[in-house]
């Protein structure tokens, strides 16, 4: 059954599709209640078919571009969660989506939101257990144009129309380069079965491909040289959009990465070039995104810039070949971000304002959310006995062990960030209880959103404190 969950996916998305076209309901944010609720059964059934003894074999025909080995179930599981979310925060975020999409601020044009998730979903489902080059590509593709759509959706917003532009643009550049690199993999290795990638050799023509397809991978998970986007694409996109880009399609990004690198991580002949690579790209990532999120007004492009920076630090994972670890990462940052996401949703709803002043005096409108809100910065900033101190820490306990290849400078500069984060995460703090508001009536929290932000919150400070679940199911 595992084998075809891509495809229930992608039929779930279609029958609400035609179910929006002929025989829509009369609050077209129920799609992605309905949405949420079938992807939660996917979900269910990948636990179920990833703990039963029997697991079948992949069907003849997709032997050669799929497999459900490795790390592809974590993935399949991401990408189910994240999209599940995204939806809900979605139904929340209707008020303001109908006001950026219908010049009567109905809902007439917003149904096809709630659908085009779900296949962006399926596309994440299959890049995390292609094993081909070829199907990769074409999945990334199906993900990459989902989000062409879905970050510039408000189309009576002028951010989100440029931030589609810009997205549409610099995401055919990376598509260029990543084909262009296939191209020269194939031509040095002969073949694009990454499986059958064993006469590895430190060749220039070899060499060359992966250089292009890194740079690719670059700019899907936000990283040095190729994340100048990030900022203007995530705050012009809708809030669930900008969550659904930072976490999943980030995620995905270094699924593939992983997948593609391994070979020639392993091979000695590409070892220490590969490495080389990432450890740059790091140390480049992680001082741009720690540094350019210092004097950040805007809640929005501050977590870009975060993003950015977690990403820098996922790639002291990736070159040292510590995997479980990268997934360990990967799975508090779901937690962090979606958390901070549905708050800030909330916030974008009832301030109309993406800047960090809507925060203000936050501690007294809503002490719950602040409450909420100053856990998830601890979160992110690295505080003990959260869940994303023992990301950080596991990241810097592997750079340490493998000083030689990561070289202590990288390690100086992760430091170095880790500090700058304990500024801007705080500046959020800062404003909540230390500012004063003009506006003093309380903010109302969303029946959906309140549950959303209790049990992510509660998660971040259980899996801090007793992280092993996590770290089991990462491993």
């Amino acid at each position: 059954m595992q084998y075809y969950l891509e495809f229930i996916v992608a039929g779930f998305g279609l029958l609400l599709l035609m179910w929006e076209a002929f025989a829509a309901p009369k609050n077209k944010a129920t799609l992605g209640l309905v949405g949420a609720v079938g992807l939660t059964l996917v979900f269910a059934m990948l636990v179920l078919s990833s703990c039963c003894s029997c697991v079948s074999e992949a069907p003849a025909w997709m032997e050669r571009f799929y497999s459900n080995e490795g790390h592809a179930i974590f993935f399949k599981g991401f990408a189910l969660l994240s999209t599940i979310l995204v939806l809900l925060m979605s139904y929340d975020f209707q008020k303001v989506l109908n006001k950026f999409t219908s010049p009567d601020g109905s809902d007439t044009n917003a149904g096809e939101f709630y659908c085009l998730p779900i296949f962006a979903c399926a596309g994440l489902m299959w890049m995390a257990s292609a094993t081909d080059l070829v199907s990769i590509f074409v999945a990334l593709e199906l993900v990459t144009i989902a989000f062409y759509v879905m970050v510039a959706f408000m189309r009576r917003n002028v951010g989100s129309l440029e931030a589609g532009v810009k997205y549409l643009i610099l995401g055919a550049l990376s598509t260029g380069f990543l084909v262009y690199g296939i191209a020269w993999i194939y031509g040095a290795l002969g073949t694009t079965q990454i499986d059958q990638f064993t006469n590895i050799s430190s060749s220039t023509s070899l060499l060359f491909g992966l250089a292009l397809v890194i740079i690719a991978l670059a700019f899907k998970v936000g990283a040095a040289p190729m994340q100048l986007w990030i900022p203007d694409v995530y705050q012009g996109a809708p809030t669930p959009i900008t969550a659904f880009l930072s976490v999943a399609s980030k995620a995905a990004g270094f699924g593939v990465a992983i997948t593609i690198l391994r070979p020639f991580l392993e091979a000695d002949a590409t070892r220490e070039s590969v490495s080389t690579i990432l450890v740059v790209l790091a140390a480049a990532t992680l001082l741009y995104g720690n540094l350019a999120a210092l004097a950040q007004t805007n809640f929005k492009r501050l977590l870009a810039y975060s993003s950015i920076a977690h990403a820098g630090f996922l790639l002291i994972g990736m070159a040292t070949s510590a995997f479980d670890y990268v997934l360990f990462y990967l799975a508090t940052y779901l937690i962090m971000t979606f958390a901070a996401f549905f708050v800030l949703g909330i916030i974008r709803s009832s301030e109309d304002s993406d800047e960090i002043s809507a925060l203000d005096g936050l501690g007294k409108r809503n002490p719950l959310l602040a409450i909420a809100l100053t856990v998830i910065m601890a979160a992110m900033a690295g505080v003990p006995l959260t869940a994303g101190f023992v990301g950080k820490f596991l990241m810097f306990e592997t750079a340490v062990a493998n000083i030689s290849s990561v070289h202590w400078i990288t390690v100086v500069i992760a430091f170095i960030g880790a500090a700058c984060g304990f500024y801007y995460y705080f500046k959020i703090i800062r404003a909540m209880y230390w500012n004063s508001s003009e506006k003093q009536e309380a903010i109302s929290l969303p029946f959906i959103s309140k549950c959303a932000i209790i049990i992510l919150t509660a998660a971040l400070i259980v899996f801090g404190v007793y992280p092993a679940p996590l770290l089991c199911w990462t491993s």
